[in-house]
């Protein structure tokens, strides 16, 4: 097992380059970018420079001195276009062999050149795997401080929603399986299926109208994972508020997932029932429960457990989005969607970096759970 994981571990980097050079790629397509987001709010707002890169007095500084002096008919001056560029990564300075000290445009010995899409990329990866993201264009601050400041929100959206669906689907597959065809397993069939036909943002506005202060009940809040005097709260006092909080937004994260794994369970426990096997045990005489847990659970949940890293992250990431927006909850849901309408390409990539090597990384963790299930399995005899 040790060789297989070994395996698994070195082929996460060339994937994930490869991953990071298609939406490299294909961010170079895209009309407009970072330089026309910041000509735009330029143009049209007079203190929006004050979250570009650089540090925050002087950002404001230099916002409103360009509020003054550039905003109208006379545009911007290509000389701090040029500063743009080389502050964003899209241009560097280079200076002939007789200049002293630091590089700077306004020397005439120096010029700006264009970097490469090449070379820069291969500078972004090259920082990347050192794990060092940059910082946001527009947000003057790091982009790992920016993904661990959202990071609470989606982890609990994530982490509450795909534990819950497994809670409910996996007794309620195995409950309709072993009544499978009477009025119960009818039922919660109909039930399940219009749970998964409702789009999960309209559930989530459904829960808003009747349970958050709509048209009916103001049982739980509108927006936040906490109450505004939560340091004031006793332990007890701050998980029952914490809970209170992700109420709603976890049970629209749950609806759809739960109705998937339901039926994934169910028919996994079907084709595992009607096997030889199950026929023998019954016949030897041993009891419902122990033919169920004791030998078809096993079989039956490998495929359940296949699908952990797919739900998992629809809810951490996919499917957050909207609920986020919905909830009022800053997540990385909401900030990588926000990033890319933006062009702010260090979010953008920082944030698809770090979820494409979680993907992976979990990816090695269900094979994991599939040899903890059933020890049976023995992934050091196949090829990766």
């Amino acid at each position: 097992m040790g060789a297989y994981i070994l395996r698994r571990l070195l082929l996460v980097i060339p994937t994930l380059i490869g991953i990071m050079v298609i939406n490299f790629t294909l961010t170079q397509f895209v009309p407009g970018g970072p330089i026309e987001q910041v000509i735009a709010r330029v143009q049209g707002e007079g203190d929006s420079l004050q979250g570009i890169s650089g540090g925050g007095d002087a950002g404001a500084d230099q916002g409103a001195d360009l509020d003054q002096r550039y905003i109208g008919a006379r545009g911007l001056p290509p000389e701090f276009l040029d500063q743009l560029e080389i502050e964003m990564g899209f241009a560097r300075i280079v200076c002939g062999p007789d200049h002293v000290g630091e590089p700077n445009l306004d020397d005439p010995s120096c010029v700006k050149e264009d970097i490469p899409i090449l070379k820069r990329f291969v500078n972004l990866m090259g920082n990347y795997l050192a794990f060092d993201f940059g910082e946001s264009y527009f947000r003057s601050i790091s982009v790992v401080d920016l993904v661990l400041e959202k990071m609470p929100v989606s982890i609990t959206l994530g982490l509450w929603s795909t534990l819950l669906a497994y809670l409910i689907s996996i007794p309620l597959g195995i409950r309709k399986a072993v009544r499978d065809g009477s009025s119960f397993d009818t039922w919660t069939s109909g039930a399940i299926i219009v749970a998964y036909a409702i789009p999960g943002f309209l559930f989530a506005i459904l829960l808003l109208v009747l349970f958050a202060g709509g048209s009916y009940f103001q049982w739980f809040p509108l927006r936040g994972l906490t109450s505004d005097n939560w340091d004031e709260l006793s332990a007890i006092g701050k998980i029952a508020d914490y809970f209170w909080h992700i109420a709603l937004p976890v049970t629209a994260t749950t609806i759809s997932s739960f109705a998937t794994l339901t039926l994934l369970t169910k028919n996994s426990f079907l084709d595992e029932i009607k096997k030889q096997y199950v026929i023998t045990a019954r016949a030897k005489g041993l009891s419902e429960g122990r033919v169920l847990y004791g030998h078809v659970f096993r079989n039956a949940m490998l495929i359940v457990i296949a699908g952990f890293p797919g739900v998992f992250f629809s809810v951490f990431f996919g499917a957050s989005i909207i609920i986020e927006t919905i909830f009022s909850l800053d997540g990385l849901g909401r900030l990588g969607f926000e990033a890319a309408v933006d062009r702010d390409y260090p979010v953008v990539f920082g944030t698809l970096y770090v979820f494409g090597l979680m993907g992976l990384l979990v990816g090695i963790l269900s094979d994991l759970m599939y040899v903890f299930v059933d020890p049976r399995i023995d992934f050091e005899s196949r090829r990766t």
